[in-house]
């Protein structure tokens, strides 16, 4: 009798061992590969020090600026969001082998359990092309880094209006948009297939200056190079917002009554109207201080 019990419930307990270590070893090795996934993802997001333009200015470690800081900041948010598909992909992937362990160790047939996963995934498969579509368009729009959090982009082909707006979420099948007037809209990823994004590397921020036909141009024209020198000498703007130092055209156009000067600067993403709100003080400032007549 002493020796019934242990020989009936050896094999038992063994089969209880193997399958908390099965467990034990999924859970640990699905941590490590969290952790994994988080290093490679704060490494690839805090790689901003040694920029490009750095280096070019002979810089091997600043803190980023202008376009750098941008690029960083885009760089941040791409890594985050690939992180935050790629853990869950993990789990379900460690966790799911051990769980079909797990049922081998019981004694329970996993290929006819498999041959049904097979049929369904198939069934479901034909019944969500369209989510199909959704996630695999989202998956290479992250991998691509066409857009991001942050980022004004236009999606009029997507939602069948003209649409510029501002996103606000990035999944594997939607992303979010808040427009100028405040909608949301939630934008299927598979229905994008044309986006201009108004965020990345830079933008150009364009003013026109219409004076008088009678003005003298050389004189109009360095008052306007003193006014870009001026703004490029700003500590708050060049290398901050402005990127490159302004330029002055000249002539855009010209009529009977005005001659048009055009001034272009270039500027980090986003910021073109509020270096030209700017631009356009500190030019109608100068043309008062000179007593240049701006045409109507």
């Amino acid at each position: 009798m002493n020796s019934f019990l242990p020989v009936t419930w050896a094999p038992v307990v063994a089969g209880l061992i193997s399958i908390v270590l099965i467990l034990v070893i999924a859970f640990v090795l699905r941590n490590v590969t969290h952790r994994l996934i988080t290093r490679v993802v704060r490494r690839a997001s805090s790689g901003a020090g040694n920029s490009l333009a750095g280096r070019l200015r002979g810089r091997q470690t600043v803190e980023p600026g202008g376009l750098d800081a941008v690029a960083a900041e885009r760089r941040r948010q791409r890594a985050e969001t690939i992180g935050s598909v790629l853990r869950p992909v993990a789990s379900i992937v460690v966790l799911g082998t051990a769980a079909l362990t797990v049922l081998d160790r019981l004694s329970v047939p996993i290929a006819p359990l498999l041959t049904s996963v097979g049929i369904v995934g198939v069934a479901v498969g034909f019944g969500a092309q369209e989510l199909v579509r959704d996630f695999i368009a989202g998956m290479f729009m992250l991998l691509e880094d066409q857009y991001g959090v942050g980022d004004v982009i236009d999606v009029g082909a997507a939602v069948g209006a003209p649409t510029t707006g501002t996103v606000e979420a990035v999944t594997l099948r939607i992303t979010r948009v808040r427009d100028a007037d405040g909608r949301v809209w939630y934008i299927r990823n598979g229905t994008i297939t044309r986006v201009g994004n108004e965020s990345q590397g830079w933008s150009r921020a364009t003013v026109d200056v219409p004076v008088a036909y009678t003005a003298d141009v050389p004189a109009v024209r360095n008052l306007l190079n003193e006014v870009t020198d001026e703004m490029w000498s700003d500590p708050e703007y060049r290398d901050v917002v402005i990127v490159e130092e302004p330029q002055v055209w000249g002539i855009e156009q010209i009529s009977d009554t005005a001659m048009v000067f055009r001034i272009s600067v270039k500027t980090i993403p986003s910021c073109q109207a509020q270096v030209a709100r700017e631009l356009r003080l500190r030019v109608k400032a100068a043309l008062d201080r000179e007593s240049i007549t701006i045409a109507g």
